[in-house]
């Protein structure tokens, strides 16, 4: 999921800021300036290292990334993101804007702008090319905003939640379900199994739907052992969230798997964001699976 260094020296992160052509990545890169950030756009990745190579930086940095970088391609930003492309002296961040293929095509149309990599084509086809590009950035990313819904305002309003200095020691939390099937998603602080509940794929009137159903949903409510698992994760969390933060860990990711990643896995992680959204802990949510079912649906 991301490079982060515990043990690195430099206190402030890099915020890697992408997402598709529409999404808000602009709004993003000024709202994280007037909170204090060093504000980079398009920055070419081969020019990366040199942005440390000099003296320690002062301030945070956010960089923004698109496809119209001068040397952008998918593979190298994933060397970036891994680690593999230089050595990244402290903490970085992925932030990802996504957003639905139908808002992207109608908020080009609005402002009558030429999509980047449409080719002379329709924005439709220029939009599913970038969803492609990106697919694999977006699985990496720390966190996902879906933008989809927001205005400008509701976009510097979420980032603040997460960026702000007014709350830049609340530990941010990343919920993620998957699939064992597939493996670990990479990055993973807890893991908890959740293969141990009834699994609504053996119920024909459920397999076509995932953990998101309200049907779902009920009938893992009915397996007497969600409550009691879903109390005792609880109050794990209420004890090690506040150690991790007074710890000064900036970000936590959980995970949570069962064996397709559609059913009981995502119904956890949905029961498990809601609660700690209530307890006023800055969440994500993500669904690795389902997102590999539904690319560019901005679901996040």
């Amino acid at each position: 999921m991301t490079s982060h260094n515990a043990d690195a020296d430099m206190s402030h992160p890099l915020v890697l800021v992408t997402g598709p052509s529409g999404a808000g990545r602009s709004t993003a890169i000024n709202a994280l300036e007037d909170m204090g950030f060093e504000a980079i756009d398009n920055l070419p990745l081969s020019l990366l290292p040199r942005l440390f190579a000099g003296p320690q930086l002062d301030k945070p940095v956010a960089l923004g990334i698109d496809v119209r970088n001068r040397d952008f391609s998918t593979q190298a930003l994933i060397e970036v993101i891994d680690g593999s492309a230089f050595a990244m002296p402290g903490r970085m961040e992925v932030l990802y804007l996504d957003c639905r293929a139908d808002i992207l095509v109608r908020r080009f149309s609005e402002t009558r702008r030429r999509h980047p990599l449409a080719s002379g084509g329709t924005p439709e086809e220029g939009i599913a090319r970038e969803f492609d590009l990106l697919g694999p950035i977006r699985a990496r990313a720390d966190i996902v905003v879906d933008t989809s819904d927001m205005s400008p305002h509701d976009l510097r309003a979420e980032l603040e939640r997460w960026f702000a200095p007014g709350g830049a020691g609340r530990l941010s939390v990343s919920v993620q379900s998957f699939s064992y099937k597939r493996g670990l998603p990479r990055g993973l602080d807890m893991v908890f199994d959740c293969r141990f509940l009834n699994n609504p794929h053996w119920e024909a009137s459920l397999r076509a739907a995932d953990g998101r159903d309200a049907r779902v949903q009920a009938y893992l409510r009915d397996d007497p052992r969600l409550a009691p698992f879903l109390d005792r994760l609880g109050a794990l969390l209420d004890l090690l969230l506040p150690a991790h933060q007074a710890e000064g860990k900036a970000y936590l990711a959980i995970g949570t798997g069962c064996t397709g990643g559609q059913h009981r896995s995502v119904a956890v992680a949905e029961f498990l964001r809601e609660s700690l959204a209530e307890q006023g802990w800055p969440v994500s949510l993500r669904h690795r699976e389902l997102e590999r079912r539904e690319p560019g649906s901005g679901r996040s």
